[in-house]
């Protein structure tokens, strides 16, 4: 059985381990924001790290930091892009325990390039998998699932 890998902490405040999640959002998604921003509805424009193939989506899962567009909410905010974390996907995935998840919508809550939330606080479940890789998020989570 391999060893199992340290969680080191990178310059951006996310843990660098995450374990293997089906990736449920393509570009071109879009999902709810969860946090008290201002914006309502945003468009995953690209994927931060994610290699693939020609002519493939880029497509993101739940911990991944994903480049938004704000479609829907205060007019400040609007046409403008964003670093954001996926929190919640729709697409059912399967932890290590055997136990499949799924949530009811895909989300996400807008953050600065450095890693901080823009936003102070959090609206609905936060899946465990983003709270362990963004320590920030699991601070401002009221539920984690």
């Amino acid at each position: 059985m391999p060893a199992p890998r340290t969680r080191a902490v990178s310059a951006r405040g996310m843990i660098e381990y995450r374990p293997h999640i089906a990736r449920g959002l393509p570009a071109g998604t879009k999902l709810f924001c969860s946090d008290n921003t201002g914006a309502k509805i945003l468009r995953l424009i690209n994927v931060f790290g994610y290699r693939g193939r020609l002519r493939r989506l880029p497509s993101a899962c739940i911990g991944d930091m994903i480049m938004v567009s704000v479609t829907k909410g205060s007019p400040d905010l609007r046409r403008q892009m964003f670093p954001a974390v996926v929190i919640r996907q729709r697409r059912p995935f399967k932890r290590p325990e055997g136990i499949r998840v799924q949530f009811e919508d895909n989300a996400a809550v807008i953050m600065t390039p450095e890693g901080e939330l823009k936003g102070t606080e959090i609206r609905g479940p936060v899946a465990r998998e983003a709270a362990e890789r963004w320590p920030r998020v699991a601070n401002l989570a009221s539920i984690i699932v």
